[in-house]
């Protein structure tokens, strides 16, 4: 799955002029991914194959998002209420309605945004002159680097491969749209 527009080094500056926010954005990211993986068991306890992947998929970033609040603990940043993202807004009002239709959307725009992770976690951890933080940051774009091929497999488990690639291409023509429109800030989207 590769991106059809890439993150420019001004974001990474940006990041690292304005650290904190970032931090605080980048926990409230974590949070929600494990709230997405925990929403597909919800809403789709009849797929047994879906069921252990996405409860690990949770876990794992549950766990994200502890390590980024110890992180925001030591540097004295506060934990923020969460804010609106208008890219993973944008892209999930392109979401089709109906049971299959939604079940496939809701896997590629994942693995979309998580392929989004993966490439500015990377981009930032190359530009942090911290060793831990970017040890840290080289860690966790794996980890979303992994996340995103888990998606994209799940789906194509689910699904036929050529109904896959032909809606995975509209979500990636559709994120490329949406990432050039948004304006750069302090925050992981």
């Amino acid at each position: 799955m590769e991106l059809r527009a890439k993150t420019t080094p001004e974001w990474a500056d940006c990041v690292l002029k304005d650290f904190n926010p970032f931090l605080a954005d980048h926990a409230s990211c974590e949070r929600k991914a494990s709230a997405v993986g925990m929403s597909f068991v919800v809403r789709y306890p009849d797929r047994p194959g879906l069921l252990e992947p996405m409860i690990s998929f949770a876990r794992e970033e549950l766990d994200h998002f502890h390590q980024v609040y110890r992180i925001m603990v030591k540097r004295g940043v506060p934990l923020t209420p969460d804010e609106q993202d208008p890219y993973v807004n944008a892209l999930m009002k392109e979401v089709r309605f109906g049971r299959d239709e939604r079940f496939l959307d809701r896997l590629l725009v994942s693995g979309v945004i998580e392929a989004r992770g993966t490439e500015k976690l990377s981009l930032l951890s190359e530009h942090l002159t911290d060793p831990d933080l970017r040890a840290f940051y080289q860690k966790l774009a794996k980890a979303e680097y992994h996340h995103l091929h888990l998606f994209y497999h799940l789906a194509k488990r689910f699904f036929p491969e050529d109904t896959v690639e032909k809606r995975l291409d509209f979500w990636l023509d559709l994120e490329a749209r949406i990432f050039k429109h948004c304006p750069i800030r302090p925050a992981v989207h």
